[in-house]
């Protein structure tokens, strides 16, 4: 079976397209935080829960968040796809046992 015909790498490239798109958001995310709030001197630090901001938007949160993103995609969006090699074939007028 060809790679270009078989339903099965449309599945998979789809698939590994969305999760590259989540990992890259989820560096976004992490950046903007770490970076972004934690750029600035250390006293002038805000806490949240014991952690500085930046580590608990960006490690913290994130982690939460994207957990919780990955469980979704999953859930909804991927398909069961199997590893069998060979095509499924129509019965033709019943059951033959």
């Amino acid at each position: 079976m060809k790679k270009g015909t078989d339903w099965r790498y449309r599945v998979s490239n789809k698939e590994a397209i969305m999760g590259t798109v989540l990992a890259i958001l989820n560096f976004i995310w992490w950046y903007a935080f770490a970076y972004g709030l934690g750029g600035r001197p250390v006293k002038e630090y805000t806490y949240i829960l014991g952690f500085p901001a930046w580590f608990f938007y960006s490690c913290i949160v994130g982690f939460v968040v994207f957990t919780v993103l990955v469980w979704i995609m999953v859930k909804f969006f991927f398909k069961e796809v199997p590893f069998d090699t060979e095509e499924p074939k129509p019965k033709e007028g019943g059951d033959v046992r």
